[in-house]
């Protein structure tokens, strides 16, 4: 990471970025109009996010890095950051998602994090207590970036179970909804990724205190995320993963084939349009 961030930590990360960006395009002598027409990304856009007031995407700053000759320095400063957005007790989850050759979750209250769009994320986490606009920013950046594994040569194998209550609660606007949607329809397009709903008439069932998430990695024991109010744990200890693989399992079983599940989703999407 740069050294000025490093003497300096009260330094803002989005500013930092857009200061080494701006840095960058300056020393090869191209103006904002022209970078805008090489990265096929609006002149005003480039700007917001060189003055720190708009969060980068990785095909942002892989186009950027490219464009000014950064030789990948670039991308790999918007990495550190959006990874120094996460708590430190999330990290070690950061880690294991990248090695899982599967993944599976229940999330009885949210669309999972691994799905979710830009704008549905800021809104989740603008939730917590006390956050401010810059931490938002960031932990919005850095759960796009764990996004990212969908698009490796080889991506993990990805299971979802969600509640119904998932599809009927409002997060954001009706637009933000509406788009959240199309991204769903889109994520099951890929055989890599499936996604259950257990319907609202079956009422209370296991696991309707918290969400958790199951990484299998090749060579390796299971692990396993464990949400809560406060912050997530993350263990690899066998009692802990056979008891969430229980839990799994039951809640799979109470869930609605993929097919069936995709028109609770589709059908539940009307509701934003």
């Amino acid at each position: 990471m740069s050294v000025f961030y490093e003497s300096d930590p009260s330094v803002k990360p989005l500013v930092l970025l857009g200061v080494e960006l701006r840095k960058h395009r300056k020393r090869t002598g191209i103006s904002i109009e022209r970078l805008a027409e090489v990265v096929q990304f609006s002149a005003s856009l480039i700007g917001f996010i060189e003055r720190g007031q708009r969060t980068a995407s990785r095909n942002f700053m892989e186009r950027y890095d490219e464009a000014v000759d950064a030789g990948g320095e670039l991308v790999r400063l918007w990495e550190q950051l959006t990874r120094a957005a996460s708590p430190r007790w999330f990290r070690g989850w950061l880690d294991i998602e990248q090695e899982a050759h599967s993944l599976h979750t229940w999330q009885p209250l949210v669309v999972p994090g691994l799905l979710q769009i830009e704008e549905y994320a800021r809104a989740v986490i603008r939730c917590e207590p006390g956050i401010t606009e810059e931490q938002t920013e960031k932990a919005v950046a850095a759960r796009m970036e764990r996004q990212e594994i969908f698009r490796r040569t080889n991506p993990p194998l990805f299971r979802a179970v969600l509640d119904e209550g998932v599809l009927h609660r409002p997060v954001g606007s009706k637009e933000v909804m509406r788009r959240q949607f199309e991204r769903l329809m889109e994520a099951v397009e890929s055989p890599r990724i499936g996604i259950q709903v257990i319907p609202a008439a079956r009422g209370v069932m296991t696991g309707l205190l918290g969400g958790f998430a199951i990484a299998q990695i090749p060579g390796g024991p299971d692990n396993v995320y464990i949400e809560s109010i406060i912050h997530g744990h993350v263990t690899s200890r066998p009692e802990d993963v056979e008891a969430i693989h229980s839990r799994y399992d039951t809640l799979r079983a109470e869930a609605q084939p993929q097919h069936m599940s995709i028109e609770l989703i589709r059908e539940a999407g009307k509701l934003w349009i």
